[in-house]
């Protein structure tokens, strides 16, 4: 049998708002979403003291929610770094993503899930 992975434990979470606008002002304002994302993995590089940031969808999402031109100033971000040191940050307040099922294991789930009975009830008629 082979052995199961399992998810790496964090070692350290933090919480940090990471301010942006002092990073993004440095570029012509057709760049400044892309600087605030440059800039928000270099704030949690030299924070959590790992070259390797993995960023959330929906940090993506906030940072580009307003388009190229106008990001946010601050984004207040949870940072797990694991033992392997990945970091990856997350939006604060936002759940870790759940793992998707590929088609083969979701077949799988759906043959061992029970389905549902309806049991239907006459009325009683006096």
């Amino acid at each position: 049998m082979a052995k199961k992975q399992e998810a790496p434990k964090p070692v350290l979470e933090r919480v940090y708002n990471v301010p942006l606008r002092k990073e993004y002002m440095k570029v012509p304002r057709y760049k400044r979403s892309k600087k605030a994302v440059k800039a928000l993995r270099e704030f949690l590089q030299k924070h959590m003291k790992s070259p390797d940031i993995k960023l959330s969808h929906a940090v993506n999402e906030k940072v580009w929610k307003h388009g190229i031109k106008n990001p946010p100033h601050h984004v207040k971000v949870t940072a797990k770094k694991d033992d392997k040191g990945t970091v990856i940050a997350t939006l604060f307040g936002e759940q870790a993503p759940k793992k998707k099922l590929t088609k083969k294991e979701e077949k799988k789930v759906a043959k061992t899930s029970k389905p549902e009975v309806k049991q239907e009830t006459t009325p009683i008629t006096k």
